[in-house]
């Protein structure tokens, strides 16, 4: 399961309550960056294809290597662009996407509420309008309570 979202919307608060629900195993993909795109980003400056090439080709790794280990794995990763989902999920069977979403204004407010994070609320509108929400996902709205979110994706798992 990758849940996916703009900076801010929730990845990480919701993959952790969900993988500490369901008893999966959970991986921040903001944890495979390389410093170099770590600083870039902490500069405010978004990311290039180029430079996100192999960031998520370290994450398929990641996807790979659950399967190979047969263990279910939640993935917090932003998957802005459908290409971006392509290299993660091509070829691979049982990849099942969640979309977080929510209001700009909101995003901001948490991305101004958070420290020690790279990503800031200037990165906020060039991972906006890179985004192509995913047409195969469970979308979800972040203005509810994160444990309403991850009854939201166990209920649509058992359906």
């Amino acid at each position: 399961m990758i849940i996916t979202g703009v900076a801010g919307s929730g990845k990480s608060t919701v993959g952790r309550a969900l993988a500490a629900r369901l008893g999966w195993r959970f991986h921040d993909a903001d944890d495979l960056h390389s410093p170099e795109s770590v600083d870039r980003m902490r500069r405010n400056l978004p990311l290039d294809d180029t430079l996100r090439q192999p960031w998520l080709e370290r994450v398929r790794g990641v996807i790979e290597q659950a399967i190979a280990d047969r263990v279910n794995a939640v993935i917090a990763c932003s998957a802005l662009k459908a290409q971006y989902r392509e290299t993660l999920a091509r070829g691979l069977s049982g990849i099942r996407f969640v979309h977080l979403t929510g209001a700009p204004a909101l995003l901001r407010e948490r991305l101004a509420l958070r420290s020690g994070h790279f990503a800031g609320t200037d990165l906020l509108d060039s991972q906006l309008a890179a985004l192509e929400p995913p047409q195969q996902a469970l979308t979800l709205d972040v203005s509810r309570p994160v444990d309403a979110l991850v009854d939201a994706v166990v209920s649509d798992l058992r359906s």
